[in-house]
C-alpha cells in the first residue's frame, strides 16, 4: 500500500507517503530532507519527504497524488542517499471500485446497520457494514477500499462497526465529491452495466447524480 499527499499551502513542499495504518507507539527518525515514521516493530509504516520538488520536480497535483514508477523509483533513491530505512513499494491497483451487493443481512447488535458480502472483482467478497437506508442486495455501488483516500483526506483503513468486521465503506455521492450531490443520507446507486471490480469513473457517477436529481 503507497498513499501519498501533497498540500503546499498547508504543509509547504513536502510530500506526505502513508504505507500502513497509524499506530500506537510510533516513532519518527530525521534522515536530512526525509522523515521515516516506524511502528513499535522497526517496520516503516509512512515518510514526509521534504522539499521534495528538489527530488520530483514540481508536482502539479494537490491532494492525493498518484505516483508513477518512475517517481516511486527517485524517492526510493533519495531514501538509500539520505540513509533512512525501507523503500516504497509501487501501488497502482484501484481503491475506489465497483462493488455488487451479493448479500445484505441485519447487523446483530443494530437497528439500523447491514451486513453485506460485496463482490469487487476479487476471488472472494469483501465484508462491509453499510447504514444506508437505500442499501440493497443486487445494487452496484461504489466502494472505497483500504487505502482509500477519500476528498476529504481521509484514508479508510479495515476497522469494525459495533463489533462486525468491515473491510471498507460503501459510498454515497457527497463522499465521493461528485458535483450536484444530493443533500441527502444514502449510497450512490450505480448502473447495473458496470461490472464489480471496475474502477470509479467521476464522469459517469456526474451522469448518474444529474439523472436522479
Amino acid at each position: 500500500m503507497l498513499i501519498a499527499s501533497y498540500n503546499p499551502d498547508a504543509m509547504g513542499d513536502t510530500l506526505i507517503v502513508v504505507l500502513a495504518q497509524d499506530q500506537p507507539g510510533e516513532t519518527h527518525q530525521q534522515f536530512g530532507d526525509i522523515v521515516a515514521i516506524s511502528d513499535a516493530q522497526g517496520k516503516v509504516v509512512g515518510y514526509n519527504f521534504f522539499n521534495v520538488s528538489q527530488i520530483l520536480g514540481a508536482l502539479s497535483d494537490r491532494g492525493q497524488v498518484f505516483l508513477t514508477d518512475t517517481q516511486v523509483d527517485k524517492l526510493n533513491a533519495a531514501i538509500t542517499a539520505a540513509g533512512a530505512p525501507g523503500q516504497l513499494v509501487a501501488d497502482h491497483d484501484p481503491k475506489l471500485v465497483i462493488g455488487v451487493v451479493n448479500e445484505l443481512a441485519a447487523h446483530p447488535d443494530s437497528d439500523h446497520l447491514h451486513v453485506g458480502q460485496i463482490d469487487v472483482g476479487w476471488p472472494e467478497t469483501v465484508q462491509i457494514v453499510c447504514g444506508a437506508p437505500n442499501v440493497a442486495a443486487g445494487q452496484h455501488v461504489v466502494v472505497a477500499l483500504p487505502g482509500a483516500m477519500m476528498p476529504t483526506g481521509q484514508i479508510i483503513w479495515p476497522g469494525a462497526l459495533r463489533g462486525v468486521d468491515s473491510y471498507g465503506m460503501i459510498c454515497a455521492a457527497r463522499e465521493l465529491g461528485v458535483p450536484g450531490a444530493p443533500d441527502r443520507h444514502g449510497i450512490l446507486v450505480m448502473p447495473d452495466d458496470l461490472a464489480a471490480g471496475t474502477p470509479f469513473d467521476m464522469d459517469v457517477a456526474i451522469k448518474v447524480v444529474a439523472a436522479q436529481a
